[in-house]
C-alpha cells in the first residue's frame, strides 16, 4: 500500500474527503518526524514505537571495487512494532 491508497482508505473508512484524509495523514507523520528528529520516542500503543538509535562506527566493503572503508558512526530511525502488530503477522 502507498501513500495515496491509505489516503483512501482513511477516507473511505472514516467517512471524510481525500483531502482531509491527506492532511490527517500529513500531520501525523510530520509531528513523528519533528519528535523522532529531536530524539524523543513515539509510541502508538498497540502499533508500535519509533525511536532515533546510534550506530557505531564500522568496517564495510565497497561493493563494486571490493576496497575496504569505514563507515562513519550515525543515527537511524528504529521502528519496534507492538504487541498487537506483532501478533498479526505471526
Amino acid at each position: 500500500m502507498n501513500k495515496k491508497e491509505l489516503v483512501a482508505s482513511i477516507a473511505k473508512n472514516g467517512g471524510i474527503t481525500k483531502t482531509s484524509a491527506a492532511e490527517v495523514l500529513n500531520a501525523l507523520l510530520a509531528m513523528i518526524a519533528k519528535t523522532v528528529s529531536e530524539g524523543d520516542r513515539v509510541t502508538l500503543s498497540g502499533f508500535g514505537s519509533f525511536r532515533v538509535v546510534e550506530r557505531k562506527e564500522k568496517k564495510g566493503r565497497n561493493p563494486h571495487t571490493g576496497q575496504s572503508l569505514i563507515i562513519p558512526a550515525h543515527n537511524i530511525v528504529k521502528f519496534i512494532p507492538g504487541r498487537n502488530l506483532y501478533s498479526r503477522i505471526q
